[in-house]
């Protein structure tokens, strides 16, 4: 799945299916397949592998990473201290669709060894690394998915390409779309009242369930091993996607905040931003000070 980024060398598919089979687990394999890319080697420099820098480069993204955890996390306490957060239907049936698909998933794993839904996650795995190739200004080529595993080939082969699947719920947003086009015809609609459950319960129910699906596939795909992340660093690439799935939750988190969900989230950044510099400036001049 992992959308691995190949330039030259790719390992056998066949084999590779052996070894899975030998573990007695599945372990779907995928690529994006770089095109019009020339590679020369500089004879006589020391040249250092691009995935080092950028594991170097993730170190100075744990700030951000942190920042933004913090934020998430006092914005939705600052939320769930009031009694109307948790009896709204938003997040009720949000959190139903999630408990719904972690059980299934987690159930799927304890009898199969191996999650439900595999070519459905590979499926939009590839049409995700497809769609940020185009968003990139890039072509695709080719694409191709199956229960195995799958494949890109792109002339855009950056690490929002290759990372994208890992952050970028594409289930998700194919709801919101539906639901952005269903409001076009919401006044034709019959009167919902007398229903068990309406079209919005379900509708987020829905969403908990397919945002709960992006997670477990990545976490589940991430543990087996990658080589999109291997391909830009493993700790840079886990760094990155650790802040775009915050990020993802965080816009979900203000949605669910009647009005003004987006200036008390910002207020929050800036808050503990200044919180941290403050630990960072406190700490250099300490450091100053025993030298």
């Amino acid at each position: 799945m992992g959308g691995n980024a190949v330039s030259g060398n790719r390992r056998s598919k066949k084999s590779e299916g052996r070894q899975a089979r030998s573990e007695g687990r599945s372990r779907p394999d995928s690529f994006v397949v770089s095109k019009g890319l020339n590679v020369r080697r500089s004879e006589g420099k020391t040249r250092v592998p691009i995935f080092r820098l950028k594991n170097i480069a993730g170190f100075f993204l744990l700030p951000v990473a942190w920042v933004w955890t913090a934020s998430f996390f006092g914005l939705f306490k600052r939320e769930a201290s009031r009694s109307t957060f948790w009896l709204s239907e938003e997040v009720w049936f949000f959190g139903m669709g999630v408990a719904a698909w972690l059980l299934w998933f987690s159930w799927s794993l304890y009898r199969r060894g191996e999650p439900h839904g595999m070519r459905l996650y590979v499926m939009g795995h590839e049409l995700t690394h497809a769609a940020w190739a185009l968003l990139c200004g890039g072509t695709v080529e080719e694409i191709r998915w199956g229960r195995e595993g799958g494949h890109v080939i792109t002339n855009k082969p950056n690490v929002w390409v290759t990372l994208a699947p890992y952050f970028y719920p594409i289930y998700s947003v194919a709801l919101v779309i539906v639901f952005a086009v269903a409001l076009l015809f919401y006044q034709y609609y019959p009167d919902w009242s007398r229903w068990v459950v309406t079209p919005l319960q379900l509708w987020f129910a829905a969403l908990g369930a397919s945002w709960a699906f992006h997670f477990s596939f990545t976490v589940w795909m991430i543990h087996l091993g990658q080589s999109d992340l291997r391909m830009h660093g493993n700790f840079f690439s886990i760094v990155l996607i650790y802040i775009m799935n915050v990020v993802v939750l965080s816009l979900h988190l203000v949605l669910v905040i009647p009005g003004g969900g987006f200036l008390l989230f910002w207020g929050e950044l800036l808050r503990h931003a200044e919180d941290f510099s403050e630990v960072v400036w406190q700490f250099g001049l300490e450091c100053v000070r025993r030298m």
